[in-house]
């Protein structure tokens, strides 16, 4: 057994050599660790004497219903536990099915298929729900009917009471049998409630099955409950989640609804006479008898207080638009940044007016997602326990969502991880706006910039993406360039060496596009000017260092094939003069003892500065190697900027700016003449201690110069004069 538990706990860590992975968050309580019990108990129990075990599983199937709906405020309702919090609706729809088509159990799809079903789900509901039903039901794409929100009046995430009345009456004049309704009491983007009061009349009026979900279902328990979810009480049928509401792990979801025919909720699945089914409530009614009224009602008291605390928060901060219309209802918080600009829709915040182009508009719409998503991303690494979720929506845009009723009592989020995200959302606030003004700019300097192209990538939220355009580069193409990758990788670690603020990467990880240089996010006003001329500067650099190196390969190259193709022929030479004789072994060593060859010593030298081949005579006689051609200069740029000592490379010059303070603009210019004094030379300095008109009687600049020449004459020393035509020689 203890083997067994090891093999279980090497799986649960996993192996050595793969990453570590981030800790457990989920914080696992006594109330926790109570509903895992409650497994292991049901397991027990299913051993017990069926008579013993059928009175103990009636027991607690029937206190674990009556506590949720008196909990809930569900009168005279029946509960189904079940794993998969879909589920519960799969079977609520059969229900539905069953008792609208009498001859359903007898004759089948024939009943369906002449007198189709309509399943009304609305356009903010749960991705993949009406996929789910359709294959769980056997029913095809056609019965499921999509009600688009408000687009004019009221909350752009809530069902369109007057267009569902209008798709209600088209399916019965069609012969169509509107069969079922999904509203939501808390929508899984944004938490927006349904007008569920109206939708149960209109279901009434047409004889539809009204079933409800949604988040805000938990704000039952609360002493003050909004009227939009109150009215949710009244509904056919309801699908609850209290694990991730009271912090409860491997609990199962429940779903109440009322019905009063035993029969069709037995074969709709909604009861069962299996064990295993019945002690699925066993961990919820421990768990419910550990927390109490009480507990429940303060954990989610709990999480309602902290969206309340963050929208009350978010109020005060500026460039932070917060998408609630009913913050009583809603105890889901979703915010997003936004920049107002000038010709900017006060309504949209943010969203450009229709007036504009429509690649003006998709451009600054990007470009705010971009940034929302930066600052999702920041937030949830700097603050796990507030739960975030990056979310895209279609009219908004990339938000960002706060729900603690799913998170707080699973994280144990607190009050202070609310104060500590604002503090957080403030401190990323300078950065987003700072590299939103920037990003035209270094559009535009990119693109004045010569070999530089700007690329547009709307996922990329810093400054803006750049790349060089070498010599060979072929534009039309998004082949690999393999030039253009070592120009962009030597680019890359020359821009990381300049220890700035800005972040530099290499893009993109996929092999289709071409390589770019990515720079990140502007902590403070940078140079945009003076970036984008390092880049390209830097960048031609690389690609004449590169190609001097070719062809300084090459020139080496061709060199040695000349040089050997030389020595070849001064082999020849020295074999006609010296005979043939002078060849043999025993003939030539008497032969040269007798009349010794005075051959000089020959060979070749290669100058690289010049690329030709010479004479190594020069160097064997006179013991000195020759002097060349003085290579060229390394090219260099014209970046050369006076910098303060400790200031950081693309920051702006502080000359000339009206931000500085009466008590520090002095010394800061002070430091400039102190640079500027040093980079002038001791040229500058002669000049300006000539250009005063000299006193009378004052010695002259030719006289000081005479003068220091005597002096300079006499103390030298003679024996300084040997050293120096030695060096000279040497030289």
């Amino acid at each position: 057994m203890v083997s067994i538990l090891q093999v279980v706990q090497n799986l649960m860590h996993g192996d050595e050599d793969e990453e570590p992975q981030s800790a457990r968050i989920q914080n696992i309580g006594e109330q926790g660790h109570i509903a895992l019990l409650g497994h292991s108990l049901g397991a027990y129990i299913s051993t017990l004497d069926k008579e013993k075990l059928r009175k103990l599983m009636t027991r607690i199937l029937s206190d674990t219903t009556l506590w949720l709906c008196r909990i809930f405020r569900y009168e005279n309702g029946c509960a189904y536990f079940h794993e998969e919090e879909r589920e519960g609706l799969a079977k609520i729809c059969r229900l539905a099915i069953h008792s609208r088509y009498e001859d359903f159990v007898v004759d089948g799809f024939n009943v369906l298929y002449n007198k189709k079903p309509v399943i009304y789900l609305s356009a903010a509901a749960r991705p993949g729900l009406g996929q789910y039903l359709c294959n769980q039901l056997g029913l095809p794409f056609p019965c499921l009917c999509r009600v688009p929100c408000n687009t004019m009046f009221g909350s752009q995430h809530q069902m369109d009471v007057a267009f569902l009345e209008k798709l209600i009456k088209d399916d019965i004049e069609r012969g169509k049998l509107p069969l079922l309704l999904v509203a939501n009491a808390g929508t899984a983007a944004v938490g927006h409630t349904d007008k569920i009061g109206r939708l149960k009349e209109l279901c009434e009026q047409y004889g539809i099955w009204l079933h409800v979900e949604g988040v805000n279902l938990a704000t039952l328990v609360l002493g003050y409950v909004s009227s939009s979810v109150l009215a949710a009480t009244k509904c056919d049928s309801m699908t609850l989640t209290p694990g991730p509401w009271l912090g409860l792990p491997a609990v199962p979801a429940v779903t109440l609804y009322k019905h009063d025919d035993p029969a069709l909720t037995l074969v709709a699945g909604l009861t069962s006479n299996k064990p295993a089914d019945k002690l699925r409530a066993l961990p919820l009614w421990l768990s419910l008898q550990y927390l109490g009224l009480d507990g429940i009602v303060e954990r989610i008291k709990h999480a309602c207080q902290l969206s309340q605390r963050l929208q009350e928060s978010l109020k005060k901060v500026n460039h932070i638009k917060i998408l609630v219309e009913d913050e009583l209802s809603s105890p889901v918080v979703v915010f997003r940044f936004f920049q107002e600009l000038p010709g900017s829709d006060p309504v949209l915040k943010g969203i450009p007016v229709p007036n504009m182009a429509p690649s003006a508009v998709s451009r600054e719409r990007h470009s705010c997602d971009a940034l929302n998503r930066w600052l999702g991303e920041q937030l949830k690494q700097l603050v796990p326990a507030s739960g975030l979720t990056v979310m895209d929506l279609e009219v908004e845009g990339v938000c960002i969502r706060f729900s603690p009723l799913m998170t707080a009592a699973v994280l144990g989020t607190r009050g202070e991880d609310v104060d500590q995200l604002v503090a957080c959302i403030q401190s990323k606030l300078p950065v987003l706006t700072c590299t939103l003004q920037l990003r035209e700019e270094f559009k535009q300097e990119v693109t004045a910039a010569a070999g530089l192209l700007h690329v547009d990538d709307p996922n990329w939220p810093g400054i803006g993406v750049v790349r060089y355009e070498h010599a060979n580069d072929d534009k039309s193409s998004l082949k690999l360039d393999p030039e253009g990758e070592k120009i962009h990788a030597g680019l890359l670690k020359k821009l990381n060496e300049l220890e700035s603020d800005l972040t530099f990467k290499m893009g993109p990880e996929y092999k289709s596009m071409k390589s770019c240089i990515y720079i990140g996010m502007a902590s403070d006003d940078v140079d945009i000017s003076e970036l984008v001329e390092t880049i390209a500067v830097t960048a031609r650099e690389i690609e004449e260092n590169s190609r001097l190196l070719e062809n300084m390969t090459e020139v080496v190259r061709k060199g040695i094939q000349e040089a050997q193709v030389q020595l070849q022929k001064a082999n020849e030479e020295r074999l006609l003069e010296e005979g043939v004789l002078r060849q043999i072994p025993v003939v030539g060593s008497v032969l040269n003892w007798f009349s010794p060859v005075q051959a000089s010593q020959k060979g070749r030298t290669f100058n690289l500065t010049a690329g030709s081949l010479e004479s190594t005579e020069h160097t064997y006689v006179y013991k000195v190697q020759g002097t060349g051609v003085t290579p060229p200069q390394t090219p260099s740029g014209t970046r050369t900027k006076q910098r303060l000592p400790g200031q950081k490379p693309f920051k702006r010059s502080l000359r000339g700016s009206d931000a500085l303070s009466e008590t520090s603009s002095v010394s800061h210019i002070e430091d400039l003449e102190k640079m500027e004094h040093l980079t002038s030379g001791p040229e500058q300095d002669v000049l300006e201690t000539s250009s005063p008109e000299p006193h009378p009687g004052a010695p002259t600049l030719q006289d000081t110069e005479q003068t220091g020449a005597l002096q300079n004459g006499a103390q030298r020393p003679e024996d300084d004069r040997p050293q120096v035509e030695e060096l000279e020689s040497l030289r």
